[in-house]
């Protein structure tokens, strides 16, 4: 039944979603890349939501909670902040620039080798590290609620392979062959689908606890476990609450404003107005997201009794335990369409950024469209198989959340301060931005992989050697060793700032950078952006001091 289940609402997802684009244009580059720049605002929320709420989220969220509890939060919480300045901010200069892709801006205010550096640190970071999270988290959590080493009898790792190469090829045929039209249509039909499975896995899990009884559930989830309801995460938790003020909302700036993979949606949008509301009705149903990627992590540690090997198995166990079996096939088939629309929005992206910025600036200048599309499958296709080579590795990388936000680090935020830079300055020139681009990534790589291991090594050893045993206070120590990465982002980012500003005062541009309104989408901005973005704020403060 789980199986029938499963196979009949991915079809249906499938067949929706080809009647819906097979009549639009997609051998234009517009079309293929932009949808044809028609997303309506219930079309770019939806996709924004899929896109972002897929298993890393999903599976790695909660596996976060179910080790460290309500604090976790914040990755869910902020990002409905950062998609307000998104829509107040940045999506006006985009839409009015035409820009395909957010490097395509740092060409007009740098130059080409700018662009091109930047498109390559994104590729980089796509084939590293985001497809095969995301291709390893989503054949956990597929592997984990269909029991695939008992149906199959195969051991856990041969499992993981098989779903790896089953979600890259399904992904790929929809990513690289149906654009971004047809994932944006797919995504919005399973972005319903995951809201109500997503919200049915709490209902019932709390009503397991609670003997049928949901309120009775809760009561019992937070008294038994008071330790794991804190908003404001401590030093040895993943996010320690001061994070958020440094490093933190960096990152959900880069995300949200500045990643190819999510605001390309946005970029899609027929006007601005669409593009604001879709941004702002992503960022409130964002503020329920902790009931969906962190409330079930808090359940099945309760429900466990944190006994698991991985809290990255806590949601698919909890998901076997909970659900009815047909439901666990709806579910399983939902999620599978978020894991698609992850990898999909990542693999569009980078046909994008390799077909405009790569294949037509350097290596056939003259191509017309088709031929861009064309290579830009193609590449893609390269892409796609190099991530499920490296996918399964990732089993041996510890905490699957903490692992990808980290590692993001080397190229999210030398790319977020040359473009903060590029739009709040008119005069710093692009030798600026290079030297940003290199310095930002290899002080990154330097800190995180060479100055703290050595310098957490160091405090342990001597902790060790002076008589300290207990796990707890160990855990402080190396939490102390060294600043915790969110704020080494912070640092690097200032730092990165302040270096092209003395670039920029030392050898300026010759002349002001001006940007210059294309008129290919109409930019009169919606009337109650503030009004809604102001009141989403205030919501999400008041969620921060009602748990704190």
């Amino acid at each position: 039944m789980q199986i029938i289940t499963f196979l009949g609402f991915t079809i249906f997802v499938a067949v929706i979603a080809y009647l819906k684009t097979r009549n639009t244009e997609e051998e234009s580059s517009d079309g293929y890349f932009l949808g044809g720049r028609s997303l309506t605002a219930g079309v770019i929320a939806g996709s924004l939501l899929l896109t972002n709420l897929s298993t890393e989220q999903i599976v790695g969220l909660n596996g976060a909670a179910y080790q460290s509890g309500l604090s976790v939060m914040v990755w869910e919480t902020l990002a409905a902040i950062a998609m307000v300045v998104t829509a107040m901010f940045l999506l006006p200069r985009y839409l009015k620039g035409g820009l395909t892709t957010v490097p395509g801006f740092l060409a007009k205010r740098f130059d080409v080798t700018t662009k091109t550096l930047t498109s390559v640190l994104f590729l980089s970071g796509y084939v590293v590290v985001l497809l095969p999270v995301i291709l390893y988290s989503g054949s956990l959590a597929i592997s984990g609620m269909f029991d695939i080493p008992t149906l199959l009898g195969v051991t856990h790792t041969q499992s993981i392979w098989i779903c790896v190469w089953g979600i890259g090829i399904i992904g790929s045929i929809y990513a690289v062959f149906g654009g971004l039209k047809a994932v944006a249509v797919s995504d919005s039909i399973n972005a319903i689908g995951l809201l109500i499975g997503g919200i049915l896995i709490p209902i019932f899990g709390l009503m397991m606890i609670g003997d049928g009884s949901l309120l009775d559930g809760l009561n019992i989830l937070t008294t038994e476990n008071p330790e794991k309801f804190k908003s404001m995460g401590g030093a040895t938790d993943p996010v320690p609450f001061y994070t958020i003020f440094t490093g933190m909302m960096l990152v959900q700036l880069f995300y949200w404003g500045t990643n190819q993979q999510i605001i390309q949606r946005a970029l899609g949008a027929k006007d601005l107005k669409e593009g604001q509301k879709g941004l702002l009705l992503a960022s409130f149903i964002k503020i329920l997201g902790p009931i969906i990627v962190v409330l079930p992590g808090l359940i099945a540690f309760h429900l466990f009794e944190g006994t698991l090997e991985s809290a990255d198995s806590a949601y698919p166990e909890l998901v076997r335990k909970v659900l009815p079996g047909a439901w666990v096939g709806f579910f399983a088939a939902v999620l599978f369409g978020a894991i698609l629309s992850s990898f999909n929005s990542v693999l569009n992206s980078s046909v994008t950024l390799f077909g405009i910025d790569v294949y037509k600036q350097h290596i056939n200048k003259d191509a017309d469209e088709k031929t861009v599309v064309k290579y830009g499958k193609t590449f893609g296709v390269i892409l796609a198989i190099a991530a499920m080579f490296i996918a399964p590795l990732i089993a041996n990388a510890g905490s699957l959340f903490d692992y990808l936000q980290e590692i993001n680090g080397i190229y999210s935020i030398p790319i977020f301060s040359i473009i903060i830079v590029g739009y709040l300055t008119k005069r710093v020139p692009a030798i600026a931005a290079k030297i940003g681009l290199v310095s930002g990534c290899l002080l990154y790589i330097i800190s995180q992989f060479f100055m703290q291991p050595h310098f957490v090594t160091s405090a342990l050893e001597a902790a060790k050697s002076s008589g300290v045993t207990d796990i707890e206070a160990l855990a402080l120590v190396e939490a102390q060793a060294y600043p915790h990465f969110l704020d080494v982002m912070a640092i690097l980012f200032f730092l990165n700032v302040v270096i092209m500003l003395i670039i920029g005062r030392i050898k300026p541009r010759e002349e002001d950078f001006v940007q210059e309104y294309t008129q290919q989408v109409d930019i009169t901005p919606w009337k109650y952006t503030k009004q809604v973005g102001i009141a989403i704020c205030v919501i999400v403060i008041g969620v921060y001091i009602y748990f704190a």
